[in-house]
């Protein structure tokens, strides 16, 4: 019973089986739902404070690490396609990035500063963040080139499956840094 939840949680409850690119189908479900909390996030209260979104990512991670350890007898393959939970945590990151850097921007108090925060807010797309952070991540996921694909290739275990996606969505992410710190300096 147990095993057959984990199951359904690295598959994202059948995702993984319905297509021939899952892992991409994972990415677009992620994209979505933080391009969603990025829109009306502000509606369920201070939800993407910097601590709340590190504490359940980590969180997350050891729940996805535990979920691929417990269900990976499931599959043929080590890494099998419809396992597509280390989608979602690779996805995440450049989400989470943008996030925790508007966080990280001071508390203003002058007018003529919180004027220019808001601009600067107004000119960050999300649309444009969503459909980059999407592409990047899925580019470095599928190309994997070094050192994404040292981890693919020499650790085919539960830890392996799910750090070459961690390291594509690092790799998202710090390109998708660069337009946020000309936008923000």
């Amino acid at each position: 019973m147990i095993n057959n939840f984990f199951f359904k949680c690295v598959t994202l409850f059948g995702l993984g089986n319905i297509s021939r690119i899952p892992g991409t189908l994972a990415s677009l479900v992620t994209s979505i739902f933080f391009y969603l909390l990025l829109l009306f996030g502000n509606i369920v209260g201070n939800w993407y404070s910097k601590e709340n979104i590190i504490i359940f990512y980590i969180i997350f991670l050891f729940f996805s690490y535990f979920a691929i350890e417990k269900s990976k007898n499931y599959f043929k393959q080590k890494d099998a396609k419809e396992i597509v939970i280390d989608e979602v945590c690779g996805q995440s990151l450049p989400f989470i990035t943008f996030i925790l850097y508007i966080n990280m921007i001071p508390d203003l108090t002058n007018k003529s500063d919180i004027a220019i925060y808001a601009q600067a807010l107004k000119n960050l797309n999300i649309h444009f963040y969503t459909i980059l952070s999407f592409f990047l991540f899925r580019f470095f996921d599928i190309l994997k080139p070094f050192p994404i694909s040292y981890f693919d290739k020499n650790f085919k275990n539960s830890f392996g499956i799910l750090f070459d996606d961690i390291l594509a969505g690092i790799a998202a992410s710090l390109i998708i840094l660069i337009p946020l710190i000309f936008a923000f300096n």
